[in-house]
C-alpha cells in the first residue's frame, strides 16, 4: 500500500508539471512582434533622392575624382599637372559616353509597327525569307564576296567611291 500510494504521488506531481499556470508570471516573451525580414523590407535605403535608382540619376551625384596632392601617386615618367590632365580628360571621356546611354535610356521599338514591316500581320512570306524576319546586325565586312573600293562601315557605297576616281582632276 504504501508502494502504491508513493506512485500515485509522483504521478501526480508528475503531471503537475506539464499543466500551465493559472496565476500572473512575468516571465519576458522571446517572441519577435516584428519579424527580421520585414524590418529589413521596410527599410527605405533610397529615401533621401527619390530617384536615386531612376536611369540617369548618377549625373545628379556630386561624384568627382579625387584631387592630387603633393603626396599622391604620379606614374613615372609624367608630371603631376601631365597626370592630372590625363585625369581630366578621362573623366569628360566618361561623363560624355554616360550621357550618351542616357540619351538611349527608354527608347524602344514599338513592336507593332516592326511586326506590320516584318509582313507577319498580313502572311507567312516572311517564313521563306533568308533571315526568317529578323532584322540582322551589320556587320563590319561585306561577306557577299564582291569587291568594294570602301569598307562597308564606312558608309562609302563602292559605285560612288568610283564615280570619284573616274572623274577628272580639276587643276
Amino acid at each position: 500500500m504504501k508502494v502504491t500510494a508513493l506512485f500515485i504521488a509522483a504521478s501526480v506531481a508528475s503531471a503537475s508539471a506539464f499543466v500551465p499556470s493559472t496565476g500572473k508570471v512575468s516571465v519576458p516573451s522571446t517572441q519577435l512582434n516584428e519579424s527580421l525580414f520585414k524590418k529589413i523590407a521596410d527599410m527605405d535605403l533610397w529615401a533621401p533622392v527619390a530617384d536615386s535608382n531612376d536611369y540617369g540619376a548618377r549625373g545628379k551625384k556630386k561624384i568627382a575624382t579625387g584631387k592630387l596632392t603633393e603626396r599622391s601617386y604620379v606614374p613615372s615618367g609624367l608630371t603631376k599637372a601631365q597626370y592630372e590632365k590625363i585625369r581630366e580628360e578621362a573623366d569628360k571621356k566618361k561623363a560624355a559616353n554616360y550621357q550618351r546611354n542616357v540619351a538611349k535610356a527608354g527608347v524602344f521599338i514599338d513592336y507593332t509597327d516592326f511586326y506590320r514591316k516584318r509582313g507577319t500581320d498580313v502572311n507567312g512570306n516572311w517564313m521563306k525569307l533568308p533571315n526568317l524576319g529578323h532584322r540582322m546586325a551589320k556587320t563590319k565586312y561585306d561577306w557577299s564576296g564582291e569587291k568594294q573600293d570602301a569598307p562597308v562601315w564606312t558608309g562609302v557605297k563602292a559605285a560612288a567611291a568610283s564615280a570619284k576616281k573616274a572623274a577628272p582632276k580639276k587643276k
